[in-house]
């Protein structure tokens, strides 16, 4: 759950960031390309290299006054975790609520905490990115009213994934 934490200040504090001037503070992003509709990024927190990619929302119905820039789909690498998906919704989820995000006949089911989601197989979830053509997460509204929808644009992803798998490539596993 920590790990999902971090995710979730990553996409708040540093995917934005993406699109601004770039400052010369050693504890920003550092851009490794865009991808088509995907970005990815590399970032060291607390020592840590951090890979990820991000796209933003095309479309976004069903909870009026959300900011399409906050509303992103997000992969990341961490050195104890690869293929960490989550899903930034741009409000905050109601408690026990649960995402479902749809590529073409995969659906995959997330849980959620505070204004982000996260798949519990992020394996699956990266399989079906890869070979998708747009992405739809359906989820409760605030305070369970109504049903938000967001598509997200695959074009892309696996570019995007490339790069960030080879900044960040798999550890080995410690010998015992």
């Amino acid at each position: 759950m920590r790990c999902m934490i971090a995710v979730a200040v990553l996409m708040s504090a540093f995917a934005p960031s993406l699109g601004q001037a770039q400052s010369a503070a050693p504890a920003g992003p550092r851009p490794l390309g865009t991808f088509q509709s995907w970005t990815a990024a590399t970032h060291n927190d607390g020592g840590r290299k951090l890979c990820y990619a991000f796209t933003r929302a095309t479309r976004s119905e069903g909870v009026p006054g959300r900011n399409a820039q906050n509303i992103q789909l997000l992969v990341t690498h961490r050195p104890n975790g690869r293929d960490q998906v989550a899903i930034r919704s741009g409000y905050t989820f109601g408690r026990g609520a649960e995402l479902r995000l749809t590529v073409g006949a995969a659906e995959l089911p997330a849980y959620t905490s505070q204004d982000s989601a996260f798949l519990r197989d992020g394996r699956a979830a990266v399989a079906a990115l890869r070979n998708g053509r747009e992405a739809q997460a359906r989820a409760p509204g605030p305070n369970g009213r109504g049903t938000a929808q967001d598509i997200f644009p695959l074009a892309g992803f696996s570019a995007a994934y490339e790069a960030i798998s080879r900044e960040c490539p798999p550890t080995a596993a410690p010998r015992r």
